[in-house]
């Protein structure tokens, strides 16, 4: 058991966080499993969307502080790392982090497919950064985001310094991360942080209903909209163009593009199929 658990139904494929115990808290071998079924869906062209939640109280607490202590690795990504002999080596921290959280966040960001967190609780540390690099994000009234890390003497890491003021603005971010306060919900939504709140009870089926309609998209057409505005962030516009123009270019090229014309000009509905 690695605390991850999936399936892949009606062309979404859910992973859900399995340890309610320690509120999920991410243990090196969650992180592998996460970064390896992101990858697969990412190649699979049966599944068409990402859900990422929890069971429980929290969505996820962060990195397991606890686990792998002695082997090199203590944490998924939000703490230093302790060799087996008990000595640090400079460039063990960056290089950890960089194997480690970073990679995890790049595998939600550079996944193929749409991935939609359904944040059914706490969601601290690395557990925020994880569900604010997902595509769209639906929370649950009784979440809360919290930047956990100056409460420990941290830098904020997994990507929380490049994702947080790309969605909430500078200043935003550095209060959010200056005084580590949790942010309910609603909040959160105000930020830009969330899409939308939902009733506890409501979560569940609310990101169904979303996932189904991404799944019944344009799947290649959503994978070169991702990529284009999250590229967006860190170009000009003349690289935001060109990379625009080509993306059009290529999808002109799927299935889909070809579908979604043909059923304009016969006034019907399209059907896509991914391809």
């Amino acid at each position: 058991m690695t605390g991850v658990r999936h399936e892949v139904c009606d062309g979404v494929s859910y992973l859900t966080l399995d340890r309610p115990e320690a509120l999920n808290a991410l243990t090196p071998d969650m992180r592998e499993r996460l970064i390896g079924l992101l990858e697969r869906a990412s190649a699979d062209p049966a599944v068409r969307a990402v859900v990422l939640t929890g069971t429980g109280r929290g969505f996820c607490a962060g990195a397991d502080l606890r686990g792998g202590a002695g082997t090199g690795e203590r944490a998924a990504g939000d703490a230093a790392p302790v060799p087996g002999d008990g000595a640090r080596v400079a460039g063990d921290v960056a290089r950890v982090l960089r194997l480690g959280a970073q990679r995890l966040i790049a595998a939600v960001l550079d996944c193929e497919k749409p991935v939609l967190a359904a944040v059914n609780g706490t969601a601290a540390g690395l557990g925020a950064h994880l569900a604010l690099a997902c595509d769209l994000v639906l929370a649950a009234e009784s979440a809360r985001f919290i930047e956990v890390f100056v409460r420990r003497g941290l830098v904020p890491d997994g990507g929380g310094a490049y994702l947080l003021p790309r969605l909430a603005g500078p200043h935003r971010a550095k209060e959010l991360m200056f005084f580590g306060d949790a942010v309910e919900a609603e909040r959160a939504e105000r930020l830009g942080l969330v899409n939308l709140v939902v009733p506890d009870a409501e979560l569940t089926a609310t990101a169904r209903a979303w996932a189904a309609r991404l799944a019944s998209a344009p799947t290649r057409a959503l994978a070169l909209t991702k990529q284009l505005v999250n590229a967006s962030l860190d170009t000009g516009r003349a690289a935001a163009f060109a990379a625009e123009s080509w993306a059009q270019e290529i999808n002109m090229t799927t299935r889909d593009a070809q579908e979604g014309l043909r059923a304009f000009t016969e006034r019907r509905a399209p059907h896509f199929d991914g391809r």
